[in-house]
């Protein structure tokens, strides 16, 4: 019986090609890399069975008639979902919790950017500059995490240690370790509203789209930060702006943004109260490693023909 042919179309292919090995599963696979900024020649996508990638070229599963199964190097699936040429016999999974040590770190990195003045004892050294500044303890503070996945709940365990108070919203809400209140999705105003640093975590979808508005911003107290790293889309650009610039709200530190790079003229980068991280929330220098266990575990699954794990509902958009 001939083994299915899997394509990892990923900057370093040979991450999935050595994490195959160590489970065990290279000799049950046809496997071919390729990297990303390489065009997969099309004698191999018609054959290719398994697909792994960031996320899809225009014409790309078109041209991959055997195709069964794609796994996403991103837990967002967006723009996997939007290809005109996806089919309804393709399994699609993502990378959820691949990121579940990085991204945490890099929220938690926001968080201290905002309370303490670290960057001024930068700013300063460079004169040489002698400036006591008083920090703001997050110690008593509320997180609220619009979004309570894997990543929201790793944030939360490591939140608690640092006595951050951590409250939520799910789709589906039920008590989870480190945080106080799991909130449903219509009950996000009350997050909104007690939160000292709103994190928006959600999936990008018909849904979310646009979902931080000025009403939204309205709901949050005036001492409250906005951080997004999750999606551009969930926020209106325009209004986030008025209500930084209107003390509605204390500001934002944006991680993502509906165009990258961010055009250097758009009004981000000259807000005053509005940090720039040049979507950097997800990035570790072993990237791959994590999300090469997450196809790992569902290419033994697949190659079993079980149910695989991660698979995204395309009626919810993750």
């Amino acid at each position: 019986m001939s083994k299915p042919v899997c394509i990892a179309w990923v900057n370093e292919p040979v991450v999935y090609q050595q994490a195959l090995a160590r489970a065990g599963l290279a000799d049950r696979v046809e496997f071919h890399g390729v990297r990303n900024d390489e065009k997969i020649p099309p004698e191999l996508a018609a054959r290719g069975e398994m697909l792994v990638g960031w996320r899809p070229a225009p014409g790309l599963i078109a041209g991959m008639p055997r195709l069964r199964w794609i796994q996403s190097t991103t837990a967002g699936m967006d723009q996997w979902l939007a290809a005109p040429d996806l089919r309804d016999d393709i399994i699609l999974t993502c990378a959820r919790g691949a990121h579940r040590v990085q991204m945490p770190e890099n929220i938690l990195a926001a968080l201290f950017f905002l309370t303490k003045p670290l960057m001024f004892f930068a700013l300063e050294q460079r004169e040489s500059r002698w400036t006591r500044r008083v920090s703001e303890p997050l110690a008593g503070k509320t997180l609220g995490i619009l979004g309570l996945g894997a990543v929201g709940q790793e944030l939360a365990r490591k939140a608690e240690a640092l006595e951050i108070r951590v409250i939520g919203t799910k789709r589906s809400p039920a008590p989870l370790p480190h945080i106080a209140k799991v909130y449903p999705p219509e009950a996000t105003d009350d997050v909104l509203g007690a939160a000292d640093f709103v994190l928006l975590l959600l999936p990008s979808t018909t849904e979310t789209e646009n979902f931080m508005n000025a009403a939204r911003f309205r709901a949050m107290k005036k001492s409250a930060y906005l951080l997004n790293f999750a999606r551009g889309a969930l926020i209106v650009d325009a209004d986030l702006i008025e209500a930084v610039r209107s003390k509605t709200i204390a500001g934002a530190v944006l991680d993502v943004f509906r165009k990258e790079p961010l055009p250097s003229d758009h009004p981000f980068w000259t807000t005053p109260g509005i940090t720039i991280f040049p979507h950097v929330g997800g990035g570790h220098p072993a990237r791959d490693l994590g999300v090469a266990e997450v196809f790992v575990a569902n290419a033994r699954r697949f190659l079993a023909g079980e149910p695989l794990e991660t698979v995204v509902d395309r009626a919810l958009g993750y």
